[in-house]
């Protein structure tokens, strides 16, 4: 068995049940949830919205390889009502990288490995930019290294935290 680290989240709709719909569906179709942090309110990044977004971060584990992986959390973002297409079409409209969605599942570990394709990168290569990941995987995973870079989450964390201090 594997062990993964996904983050679930969203802005629209009733984020907090879809939250603990897609835990659901996570254990349903990837494997035994091991650790959950609570769920965490954030700003959105990358991009402006009206809503805030909801997060949580899941230790499972699984037998499903990494691509495997991917399409099951795809699965579980479809079900939950995630529409792709619309979301590239409102990318084209506000010209941003990111839009709001009902809900998104990340890889952010698998294991220790290292995987860069077309589809799929692990670890998740914005983990050290991103407060609304940082700060639940330090609840739950403080001392976990990240196989790149050999640091803690909480080392991370504290990083970030650090260089957003400078640049106030």
């Amino acid at each position: 068995m594997a062990r993964v680290v996904v983050i679930t989240g969203g802005n629209q709709g009733d984020v907090r049940s879809l939250l603990e719909q897609a835990r659901t569906l996570i254990e349903e179709r990837v494997g035994r949830v091991v650790k959950a942090s609570a769920h965490y309110e954030s700003e959105p990044w990358g991009f402006e919205a009206e809503a805030s977004f909801w997060n949580q971060v899941l230790e499972v584990e699984t037998a499903l390889e990494p691509e495997e992986l991917l399409r099951a959390t795809q699965s579980v973002e479809a079900d939950l009502g995630r529409d792709r297409i619309r979301e590239g079409e409102q990318k084209a409209l506000s010209g941003q990288r990111y839009a709001s969605r009902t809900m998104d599942v990340d890889i952010l570990f698998y294991d220790d490995r290292i995987l860069s394709t077309e589809i799929l990168k692990i670890p998740h290569p914005r983990i050290a930019e991103r407060e609304f990941v940082l700060r639940p995987l330090c609840e739950i995973l403080p001392r976990m290294c990240h196989p790149i870079s050999g640091l803690r989450m909480e080392e991370l964390y504290q990083k970030l935290k650090e260089e957003e201090k400078k640049e106030r």
